[in-house]
């Protein structure tokens, strides 16, 4: 699903990732209508702007990743004030694409998304790790310590610690020597065992334990 205020950006973007192959379940024009059609059309990726008239996209993407975890938002804006970059992450984007990224660009990020890659435009993938990592020092709110935490599998930690370190899913299966596919079903089975609904919350627990350190040489 493809969101944006501009009529004809929005439509050259619905046009250019259906010419790539991909089904547009819907599009909108703004924060209200966004929430509204994506809750009917369920797609599995949204394509959000952030500067969007009735509610922000902030506020659109914090409301249907709470009520839809398994969504995965990439962000495509013309701003890539760290601020704004910081903020998305926070409310639950997977992703963060400028708006002067290529067509290439964009449908192989809604595709890497879709199967739960975090993609960002180069030089903000850091930005945010660093994030994870101040966060990470900071209480965690609503999250109480499990002293009965269940156990991760040894691939299951290997996995983690690389999604951690900011790697991406392609990466780790060519680092582990595994499937793409492999790597996404250890994912998500940590997800499951952690009760953690997204690689945010996933890289926060990782560095909080120290995880993303171990073996290291």
């Amino acid at each position: 699903m493809v969101v944006d205020d501009h009529p004809m950006w929005r439509d050259a973007v619905a046009r250019d990732l259906t010419e790539a192959g991909l089904d547009v379940v819907a599009t909108a024009g703004d924060g209200e209508q966004a929430v509204r059609r994506a809750r009917a059309a369920a797609p599995d990726v949204l394509v959000l702007d952030l500067n969007l008239p009735l509610k922000p996209g902030v506020q659109v993407c914090k409301e249907l990743v709470g009520s839809h975890p398994a969504l995965r938002v990439l962000v495509l804006s013309a701003s890539g004030e760290h601020a704004d970059v910081l903020e998305a992450v926070k409310s639950g984007a997977t992703g963060y694409l400028l708006k002067s990224a290529s067509t290439k660009e964009l449908t192989d990020a809604v595709r890497r998304t879709a199967v739960g890659d975090a993609v960002f435009t180069p030089g903000l993938a850091g930005l945010v790790l660093g994030e994870y990592r101040r966060l990470a020092t900071e209480p965690a709110a609503g999250t109480p310590e499990d002293p009965k935490a269940p156990r991760l599998t040894d691939r299951e930690t290997e996995v983690l610690r690389l999604v951690a370190k900011g790697l991406s899913y392609k990466q780790i299966a060519e680092r582990l020597v595994i499937s793409h596919r492999t790597v996404q079903n250890h994912v998500q089975n940590t997800l499951g065992k952690l009760q953690l609904h997204n690689r945010v919350e996933l890289v926060r627990y990782a560095i909080e334990r120290g995880i993303d350190k171990a073996d290291d040489a």
